[in-house]
Order: structure tokens, then sequence, then C-alpha cells
């Protein structure tokens, strides 16, 4: 929802939990040129499945708590505040 239609980038979602929607693999980390995570077990998390794919990239932890569902509105406007520096 934050970079949908976005003019300089684009955005995928997923999630390390088994019962992620989409779950993050290989092929959306190579894709990314920066990855942002919520907290710091899903960076290590990222670490331990995909070693060698996580070493070449940049990742960045927003420091949120997460305890949201999907597209919540709340998390919503927490993300948007966060990544503004980034936009």
């Amino acid at each position: 929802m934050l970079f949908k239609n976005h003019l300089l980038h684009q955005a995928r979602s997923a999630g390390t939990s088994a019962k992620a929607h989409i779950r993050v693999n290989e092929k959306l980390i190579n894709w990314a040129d920066v990855i942002f995570v919520m907290e710091y077990r899903h960076k290590a998390i990222l670490t331990q499945n995909f070693p060698s794919a996580i070493n070449k990239k940049i990742v960045i932890v927003l420091e949120i708590e997460d305890n949201y569902h999907f597209n919540d509105p709340e998390l919503i406007e927490i993300l948007r505040i966060s990544l503004q520096d980034y936009l």
C-alpha cells in the first residue's frame, strides 16, 4: 500500500512466519536492493535461512513490534512515518 504506484520505488511484502500470506524467499531477497524488517529477530531469521543472499543486501531494522495484522491501518501509519526518510 505504501509504495503502490510510487514514481521512484517498487516494493514487495513478505513475512518470515510460516503463517505469512507470502513468505520471504531467496528470489525476493535477490530482487531487493534494500530490505526493511520490523524487528531484529526478522533480520536474524533472514540471516539464518538465506545467509549468502542476505549477506549482499542492506537490511534496515525499523524497530516496530510485530504485533499487527497485514494492512492494519495503525501499522501502515507507523510504517509511513518510519520510512519517510528513505522515500
